[in-house]
């Protein structure tokens, strides 16, 4: 951009982040509020779309809306230990370990259900018989 200002959607788009998104940002204080031109506009500056960037790339990792207004923090605060930074980034591969491990269990237990499935036009389906039982 040569100006210094983008309306909402030039920041939109400098940023990959939706319109939507970026006042749910700013709603939900991840974002703070955008300057407005005298019309009622939002305008943003280079700084928030830089920091519209870095909210995306943590979203894109997986990182939690309160996960990413932590991130934000310890990134501001130049003081910050990097070991603070490291150990929220620790906790979040655990999660992601943990959810991998039950993706992988759904995948497995539909492969075999899929495999005992003949997909031919009997009426008959183990998919469906194994997602009908009433057990809890």
């Amino acid at each position: 951009m040569d100006n210094d200002f983008y309306n909402i959607g030039e920041a939109a788009n400098a940023s990959g982040i939706s319109a939507k998104m970026i006042r749910h940002y700013e709603k939900v204080e991840l974002l703070p509020a955008a300057s407005r031109t005298i019309s009622g506009y939002r305008t943003y500056n280079q700084r928030d779309v830089h920091m519209l960037r870095f909210i995306k790339h943590s979203r894109d990792l997986g990182f939690s809306i309160k996960q990413i207004a932590a991130l934000l923090s310890l990134w501001r605060d130049k003081n910050r230990s990097s070991s603070k930074v490291k150990s929220l980034a620790i906790k979040h591969i655990e999660v992601l370990d943990q959810k991998i491990k039950e993706l992988n269990a759904m995948k497995s237990e539909l492969s075999h259900l899929v495999k005992c499935c003949h997909g031919d036009e009997r009426p008959d389906c183990p998919i469906l018989d194994e997602l009908a039982i009433d057990e809890i």
